[in-house]
């Protein structure tokens, strides 16, 4: 069984709350998706020097975020890891020349659990948390993926989160200002895709020089990481489809792109 690699949005934490069309679009795709042996989820807002591989058998809901409505810090999300199959991911890395450490305390931050909370929401499938490096750029996060690229024929459901344009002070002037989504945000996300449809990984690569809008949509390159470790992990024949489109909370890009193996 191989599994397709996915890049989902996660939202503001309030997504958690109001998942709308993008929340929707998750739980319909995680119910067309064969059931996979363990969940391999690259978050944002996990950065360490090496990857980290997390096997906390009991993944705490962290709250990673200050200032949002009180019931947002009672949603829980019970999931589990399994040191094992966290180990495997670990080895799988080594094979290729990194250095992975394990860590067996982190829980899961808010861009793992926001989203996984949607899709898999019987948390009964373990989970296996994988930290970026974000100053190294999308050439490592890619080949980060493609070292796991073998794990998507074992059976782990690789899913990389984030936002394909995030930029929070933009968001805050058109708060301040009442002013509606910048144009480069659907632009940078029209960029994208049309990179996946022609097939261009190295221009999707080298993002930062061959898109005029990548340094707005993205002042700090964290929240696209994962969406290199999800295509890199999909092999040589990305095969995208982008499952959804839309912009939340004026500038947060909400599109999800499953790669490899079309779901059924």
């Amino acid at each position: 069984m191989t599994l397709p690699t996915l890049f989902v949005p996660h939202g503001a934490p309030t997504f958690a709350l109001r998942p709308g069309a993008a929340g929707a679009a998750l739980v319909t795709l995680a119910e067309q998706l064969e059931r996979p042996k363990a969940i391999i989820v690259v978050s944002p807002h996990w950065e360490t020097r090496e990857p980290t591989v997390g096997s906390a058998t009991d993944l705490e809901t962290i709250y990673d975020f200050s200032g949002f409505p009180r019931e947002l810090y009672t949603l829980t999300y019970p999931a589990h890891s399994n040191p094992q199959l966290a180990e495997r991911v670990a080895l799988c890395l080594q094979g290729a020349g990194y250095a992975p450490r394990i860590d067996t305390q982190r829980g899961l931050d808010h861009g793992a659990w926001v989203p996984l909370r949607m899709m898999f929401p019987h948390a009964d499938i373990p989970v296996i948390p994988l930290s970026i490096k974000a100053y190294a750029g999308a050439t490592y996060h890619y080949a980060l993926g493609q070292a796991l690229a073998p794990l998507a024929a074992e059976g782990f459901l690789i899913i990389g989160t984030g936002s394909i344009t995030h930029n929070l002070r933009d968001y805050m002037v058109c708060v301040h200002n009442n002013l509606p989504t910048p144009d480069y945000v659907p632009r940078f996300a029209d960029w994208i895709d049309q990179q996946l449809k022609s097939g261009d990984i190295t221009g999707l690569i080298d993002y930062r020089k061959q898109s005029p809008d990548a340094a707005q949509a993205h002042p700090t390159e964290d929240h696209l990481m994962p969406f290199f470790v999800a295509l890199g992990a999909s092999g040589t024949k990305a095969n995208a489809s982008r499952f959804y489109a839309g912009v939340d909370d004026l500038v947060i890009g909400m599109d999800g792109y499953q790669f490899g193996r079309a779901v059924q």
